[in-house]
């Protein structure tokens, strides 16, 4: 079991339920998934780059990722509809636990200039969306196999109801915000 899980269960919970003052551990709000979303314009001339997009995700995540297609044509991107443009992948239990735990801890005090995230990308329902502008900053990826950096968004997705109680939720996970 991961560290976080372990902080979740006991330390965590007391610290929401008391600041929050929740009656019961069933209202404390928790981390239901994180998304991690790669966005990739260039495999429409070149399905190699969208295999080593797949790749890259894949060692991230440590779980398969899937290829993400248009919904729509858009004629000015020369997009048709069912185009292959992406990649994602959606981690739940244990593994979402050891990404948020490697993300906090080694990838992001990896960035160039970093003075923490943005506190204010809250959705309003709880959700915390993360741009990150290359995929350098995690360890597993080896600088010498990458063909080009990409970005990545990365979504938070809780149970809580309001921007106020995942921020806290998000804080006692030890996520670095801006001041």
């Amino acid at each position: 079991m991961s560290r976080y899980k372990e902080l979740y269960n006991d330390q965590i919970r007391d610290a929401m339920m008391k600041k929050f003052g929740y009656k019961n551990v069933m209202e404390v709000p928790k981390l239901d998934k994180i998304v991690i979303n790669m966005g990739v314009g260039e495999a429409k001339e070149n399905a190699k780059v969208l295999e080593s997009a797949l790749a890259d995700l894949e060692t991230i995540t440590g779980q398969k990722a899937v290829i993400t297609k248009a919904k729509n044509s858009v004629a000015n991107f020369k997009i048709r509809e069912g185009m292959s443009i992406g990649a994602k992948v959606t981690l739940r239990g244990e593994r979402m636990y050891e990404f948020l735990d490697r993300l906090v801890n080694l990838a992001l005090p990896r960035v160039r200039d970093f003075r923490g995230v943005n506190p204010n990308a809250f959705d309003g329902r709880g959700n915390y969306a993360l741009g990150i502008k290359e995929q350098l900053i995690f360890p597993e990826i080896e600088y010498d196999k990458v063909d080009k950096i990409r970005g990545m968004d990365v979504i938070i997705v809780t149970t809580a109801k309001t921007d106020e109680e995942a921020r806290e939720l998000l804080t006692q996970f030890g996520m670095p915000y801006a001041r």
